[in-house]
């Protein structure tokens, strides 16, 4: 093996390994909330926890986020243990997890759930430095005529694509 070849193979794993891969996407929250400010939280993970998210096994469409006592708190999301886990650890897919995040940031996020009346709703959960992180967001519940006009506005976009597309290619 030339030289040249061990460079590319160090390459393409360092940018495998330095890239962002997504593990769920909470793509209810867009439909239920309108989302504001959107914060990158880390999150306190046991060890069977981190091996079933590589499986992808984790699922938090009805999860959300809560300060208690000056911190922050995931509660609801499922992460289904692997069947290969360890006999002496107790799994509980449920338990509520730790957000790790800055204190400043923790200090706004209880101002506007406080305050404002915002709900902390997670968006997505992904990998960025070998590191599993959770990105939280600000939202607002929107009403059942909210969620019409967004509908709504969705497919005329989509109907305003196809007509552009057809008369660009008539002309």
């Amino acid at each position: 093996m030339t030289n040249a070849n061990r460079g590319n193979k160090d390459t393409s794993s360092a940018k495998k390994d330095a890239g962002q891969r997504t593990i769920a996407l909470n793509k209810r929250a867009r439909h239920d909330y309108s989302l504001e400010d959107r914060y990158e939280a880390g999150i306190a993970l046991q060890g069977w926890e981190v091996k079933a998210l590589r499986a992808g096994r984790l699922a938090f469409t009805e999860s959300y986020a809560m300060v208690h006592g000056g911190e922050v708190f995931l509660h609801g999301a499922q992460i289904t243990p692997l069947i290969s886990a360890s006999t002496h650890v107790v799994a509980n897919d449920r338990r509520t997890r730790k957000l790790l995040l800055h204190q400043h940031e923790i200090a706004k996020l209880i101002g506007k759930v406080e305050r404002d009346g915002y709900t902390l709703v997670p968006t997505a959960m992904y990998w960025k430095n070998g590191k599993v992180k959770l990105e939280i967001a600000l939202a607002k519940g929107k009403q059942a005529h909210d969620k019409r006009a967004a509908i709504k506005d969705r497919d005329w976009a989509r109907d305003k694509q196809r007509i552009m597309r057809k008369h660009n290619k008539d002309a």
